[in-house]
């Protein structure tokens, strides 16, 4: 059986709410179940100065373009420098992370997830969340 996609939908960055996830980190969902979507997620992630997501996994595939700013990405244990429009594909449960490498500047990043069930597994803790449920767009 084939299902019919809802509408498509033109999404302004300025105009979706703001997420503040703490220790310096804001998320912006764009494209999320509640547009639509029924296979893939994304939005726009800014990290303050000095500020990084722990390392994780994921359940899907990410990939992650650098839209402003300076930082750095731990994947698999390598890290590199990335700048603007320096983009990454990470394989489902590959660890990693990005952190905000100036100490001046925010850094900004646009993320995709391959699947809008997109988990998040803090390797610290061992604790998953649904990643729209992290950035408040849970259905």
């Amino acid at each position: 059986m084939t299902t019919r996609p809802r509408s498509a939908a033109l999404l302004r960055l300025a105009e979706r709410p703001e997420k503040d996830r703490g220790g310096g980190i804001r998320t912006r969902p764009l494209v999320t179940a509640t547009v639509g979507s029924t296979q893939m997620l994304n939005g726009v992630t800014v990290l303050d100065p000095g500020a990084a997501v722990p390392l994780h996994i994921h359940n899907c595939e990410e990939s992650v373009l650098v839209l402003a700013g300076a930082g750095r990405v731990h994947v698999d244990g390598v890290e590199h420098d990335v700048g603007p429009n320096d983009l990454s594909w990470i394989p489902a449960g590959v660890p990693h992370f990005f952190r905000n490498a100036s100490t001046t500047a925010p850094l900004a990043i646009f993320w995709t997830y391959a699947s809008v069930d997109a988990t998040r597994t803090i390797l610290a803790t061992g604790v998953t969340t649904r990643i729209d449920e992290e950035h408040g767009q849970a259905t």
